[in-house]
């Protein structure tokens, strides 16, 4: 600004003064004056006067060497002072813009600090804000939560179950109403006790006992608790739990507790009365079978005598239905074992091939008794020795074919036996086929229900208990088998039965060759104490009895040979436990054995616990089950053994050649001598009706029929050992065809004359059978 208000002299003034400095810049100044002036004053006078004189240039000339110092000095003072003022204006001007820059800068971070600080404050009353909604949602989730508490405490308190918390010290941590009622004090009481300070001496082990199992395993425990609540005694189903931390820390223990009082009334009720129905059942079981052996047995002396043929017939019915009734006594008492899951399967080693022949007996006896053809399909090894229990498959299959006979009225009854080896081991199926009036399809589903009885033809229920396929079914599951049946109403049904084999060897055989046994027989049932001391003597055994316990006591004490005890457990004075465990108190009678009879040998074993007594057998006594105890007591070996060598002997003799010796050994060992003779007598009375019925068929010119009766002949003949009828009937069954009417006859009659050939050398054998038996 100043250079401009100066001009360009100026410039160039300050200029020199600030290059050459003061004095130099005057010189120099005042010589371009000087100088200046004379050009000047020259130019002024030659354009003005048209002449340059010398003395006006030397008088300008001086004129501006006396004004010029001065002119330029001041000059270069102002310049000088220009020049200070400059440099102050430039400094001033400077700082004037550094402290606006400063200014600026302040007033920005100021305004910065006033934003930050409007942000501050903005997010500060967002955080009151929010501050205060969380303080009342805070307050609202604690009155949330004491509402909830209230709530809690409120249920846990009105619970009927006790509960109750413990710290791992066992010191009483809170507990509810119910805990406070069981024990007979306030919460105030409770919290802050100790275990030791809370329970009696009594309870204390047992508490303190469950609390470490508890705290040690980590692991709930429930158990039943007996505890007194206001002078009553109560139980309680006690549930302990540990307390567990995020660590994994044990710090207390919960517990809780539930009234269960009723409950183990009624379970104390019901196992009353189990055993009081055991007990009825064992009682009627008892009662019923007395008058039931006198019919069986009464039955079998009159088939020994003389009878007609009806008269025989009604004692076969009688005979078949006494049976028929004591298999329904077995089906009750199991019913009873299955409803206190109490059934018992005992195994011993049988041949699986002989117990076959066993049922084949007496499925052809009842099937003949109605006129029905029986047959039986053999498949696969049988003839093997295996882990079963004979009574219950034999009662299996008994109320299968039972079943079978009943609901057939014409047509036959096939029973199919085979061994199927699968990869789970060798299997036992057994099916029972009849052609009788079968099972409509929406009773199949409900056959095996306990009391049902599928309606019939004409809508009314079957005859029979109901209780029959109920028992079979739960006897195959107990052997760990399986049983179903398909059927086709009108055409007959199938039951097949798989039981698993567990092969073994055959049973060793015992014998002992010393003196006879002194037994002393304990019953009070004349009949039955008469059978079984026959069945004892018959051995060569010396017997005594005693009809009550306190002359089975007064025999004991008196008799001091005694070899074996035989002791009903149901007796008029006392029963047969008491006189065990009476007998058992006199350390002399230690090595006496005794062995009960009774009609629930389960039942029998329970009332024996703790007693020492070495077994138990059924009744009525089983022949085998009665050896094979004598047999394991004292080393003899059963008497059958020695009757079937005496029978195979006597079948081996020349007189007898033509009939099958291992089928009548098999039937006699198996079914005894008086049913073989009943089996001989119904073969005697059916064989002329089959020979009529042949004859008849050759007149109608019916080869079918001729060769269906053939084939009826072929079974019953081989059935009672006429081994020359059995071959004839078969050779008629496969040769009819084709064959004159003339040869057909003919071949009737030689089946009459070998039938009768047959029988004529049965009549002695089985005379001498009955008189050996």
């Amino acid at each position: 600004m100043t250079e401009n208000s100066f001009g360009s002299w100026a410039r160039i003034l300050s200029n020199l003064v600030e290059r050459y400095g003061n004095k130099r810049a005057f010189a120099i100044a005042y010589a371009f004056t000087l100088f200046v002036a004379v050009i000047l004053s020259c130019m002024f006078y030659y354009v003005a006067l048209g002449v340059v004189e010398i003395v006006d240039i030397s008088a300008l000339f001086f004129l501006t060497a006396v004004i010029a110092p001065a002119l330029i000095m001041m000059s270069v003072a102002a310049m000088r002072e220009v020049h200070s003022s400059k440099a102050y204006l430039e400094s001033a001007t400077q700082q004037e813009k550094m402290l606006n820059q400063t200014l600026k800068d302040n007033i920005n971070r100021l305004n910065s600090e006033i934003d930050e600080r409007k942000i501050a404050l903005h997010a500060k009353h967002r955080a009151i804000d929010e501050l205060r909604k969380e303080i009342a949602e805070r307050k609202k989730t604690q009155q949330e939560l004491a509402q909830q508490g209230m709530l809690l405490r409120s249920i846990v308190d009105s619970s009927p179950d006790l509960f109750y918390y413990r710290d791992e010290n066992g010191v009483f941590a809170g507990c509810n109403k119910m805990f406070e009622l069981v024990m007979g004090k306030s919460s105030e009481e409770l919290i802050g006790k100790s275990v030791e300070q809370i329970y009696s001496e009594q309870y204390l082990p047992k508490v303190l006992e469950t609390d470490s199992q508890v705290s040690e395993t980590q692991q709930p425990l429930t158990l039943d608790v007996e505890y007194p609540v206001e002078g009553e005694p109560r139980w309680f189903e006690m549930r302990k739990l540990p307390f567990i931390n995020d660590k994994g820390e044990y710090i207390g223990l919960l517990a809780f507790g539930r009234d269960i009082t009723s409950r183990k009334e009624a379970e104390q009720a019901l196992e009353t009365a189990y055993k009081d129905k055991g007990k009825f059942i064992a009682t009627l079981s008892h009662e019923l079978r007395t008058p039931l052996n006198g019919i069986v047995g009464l039955t079998r002396m009159m088939l020994d005598t003389d009878l007609t043929a009806q008269q025989k017939s009604w004692c076969n019915t009688v005979f078949s239905s006494a049976e028929t009734l004591g298999n329904i006594f077995n089906d009750i008492i199991d019913l009873d074992k299955i409803d206190r899951e109490q059934l018992d399967i005992a195994t011993d080693s049988i041949n699986v091939s002989d117990f076959i022949n066993d049922v084949v007996n007496f499925a052809g006896l009842i099937a003949d008794q109605k006129g029905l053809e029986f047959t039986i399909n053999r498949s696969g090894i049988l003839d093997v020795y295996a882990l079963l229990d004979p009574t219950r498959l034999r009662q299996v299959l008994w109320n299968l074919i039972n079943n079978a006979v009943k609901f057939t009225h014409k047509g036959n009854v096939t029973l199919e036996c085979r061994r199927e080896n699968r990869d789970d081991g060798p299997w036992l199926t057994i099916s029972v086929i009849d052609t009788g009036m079968g099972i409509s399809e929406d009773q199949l589903e409900r056959i095996f229900e306990m009391y049902y009885k599928a309606p019939d033809a004409s809508g009314s229920n079957a005859i029979g208990s109901g209780i029959g396929l109920a028992v079979t079914k739960a006897l195959v599951q107990a052997m760990k088998g399986t049983i179903a049946v398909t059927s086709q109403e009108g055409k007959g049904s199938r039951f097949d039965v798989e039981i698993p084999l567990q092969l073994c060897n055959a049973p060793k055989e015992q014998s002992y060759a010393g003196r006879s046994l002194y037994i002393l027989l304990v019953e009070d049932v004349p009949l039955n104490a008469e059978i079984a001391t026959n069945l004892l003597e018959q051995r060569g055994h010396e017997v005594i009895w005693a009809e009550t316990g306190e002359d089975a006591l007064s025999f004991v004490e008196t008799e001091d040979d005694l070899d074996l005890i035989l002791l009903d457990m149901q007796l008029p004075d006392i029963n047969g436990d008491v006189v065990a465990r009476q007998i058992r108190e006199d350390s002399h009678f230690d090595h006496l054995p005794i062995v009960a009879l009774t009609a629930n040998v389960r039942s029998a074993e329970q009332e024996l616990e703790g007693i020492n007594v070495q077994g138990a057998l059924a009744k009525p006594i089983n022949t085998t089950k009665l050896d094979k105890m004598l047999a394991e007591l004292f080393g003899i070996e059963a008497q059958k053994n020695k009757q079937s060598i005496d029978i195979r002997e006597a079948l081996s003799q020349p007189e007898y050649s033509d009939l099958d010796i291992e089928t009548i050994c098999d039937f006699v060992e198996s079914m005894g001598a008086a049913a073989f003779q009943r089996s001989c007598d119904l073969f005697t009375k059916l064989s002329p009706k089959y020979c009529q019925e042949l004859r008849e068929a050759v007149a109608q010119n019916d080869i079918e029929e001729y060769s269906a009766v053939a084939h009826k002949v072929k079974g019953a003949a081989g059935s009672v050992g006429l081994q020359l009828a059995q071959l004839q009937a078969k050779k008629m069954e496969l040769e009819s065809e084709g064959k004159e009417d003339e040869t057909l006859l003919n071949w009737v009659s030689e089946l009459e004359a070998k039938i009768e050939e047959g029988q004529e050398a049965l009549h002695p054998l089985i005379a001498k059978l009955a008189e050996d038996q």
